[in-house]
């Protein structure tokens, strides 16, 4: 797991406080007490939480602390509690060429356009994105659908051209799950 990034903006005070519990706290607490030292701090980093009393629009990955005094253990609670939803927000988009699949709410997306999927739908899309080869109706039965090769089932293309249909008619693409001679492929 990455290190977790606090980073305490405009709040000098809880800053100190963090800053002396910091050897038994598992955050790398950092201060930053203006916009452009916060812009220069989160720059490089994915796993940061900034924490203020005062809401402020341009930033994500923001906890307001407008409810004091809190018990520290509540407080560092609700600070894990912060990063784990992040950290589930950030694993559940993966994207496939000019496509944006959101695992979280099964949809497919682009330039605003959203089809819902199901979870063979984006089992087979995901698992099409990672091969560079085109993969076979047979391995596509075993990974996917987790069917025994010698089973005689039309299942996959079956799937597969319902998808290509939904997504040509959503879409208006042809060409996002192509046919090869040794099975199908993302464009």
């Amino acid at each position: 797991m990455s290190v977790q990034n606090l980073i305490i903006y405009k709040f000098k005070g809880l800053y100190h406080i963090l800053e002396e519990l910091n050897s038994d706290l598992n955050f790398n607490v950092i201060f930053a007490d203006n916009e452009s030292s916060l812009n220069e701090k989160i720059k490089n980093l994915n796993n940061f939480l900034i924490v203020s009393n005062k809401k402020n629009t341009d930033f994500n990955n923001q906890f307001i602390l407008e409810n004091k005094p809190i018990n520290i253990f509540k407080f560092i609670e609700k600070l894990n509690i912060e990063f784990l939803k992040n950290q589930f927000n950030n694993q559940s988009e993966i994207n496939v060429g000019s496509y944006i699949i959101d695992l979280n709410s099964r949809e497919i997306r682009s330039k605003n356009i959203k089809l819902k999927l199901t979870e063979k739908e984006i089992n087979t899309i995901t698992y099409l994105s990672k091969s560079n080869n085109p993969v076979s109706i047979e391995e596509l039965q075993e990974k996917v659908w987790s069917y025994q090769s010698d089973i005689e089932t039309h299942t996959v293309e079956t799937h597969v051209y319902r998808l290509r249909k939904k997504i040509l008619n959503t879409f208006n693409d042809n060409g996002f799950i192509v046919s090869k001679k040794n099975g199908y492929q993302i464009s």
